[in-house]
């Protein structure tokens, strides 16, 4: 029977990355039967996608202090990382 896996959504972001590069493995190794590839496959992309999410929410969080002439802070935003990586699994 396979193991029962967690959904994606109560990860922490450590265990979904964690998990995406054990599947990565997997994978590539090429040890895998099709059924058991494709359902690594299916979770690979929604783990890949939930960190995506994560990281361009915790960039539009980020924000750096600067100090004013005056002394007062004030916030400025950050600017996204590029997330263009065309990761493929």
């Amino acid at each position: 029977m396979a193991e029962e896996k967690k959904p994606v959504s109560e990860l922490t972001y450590k265990e979904a990355s964690t998990e995406l590069e054990q599947i990565i493995r997997a994978l590539e190794s090429g040890d895998m039967e099709l059924e058991a590839s494709l359902e690594s496959y299916t979770r690979g992309v929604e783990l890949l996608k939930s960190l995506r999410e994560r990281l361009a929410t915790a960039e539009q969080k980020v924000s750096v202090l600067l100090a004013d002439v005056d002394g007062t802070v004030q916030l400025v935003p950050g600017d996204p990382a590029d997330t263009t990586d065309n990761l493929v699994l």
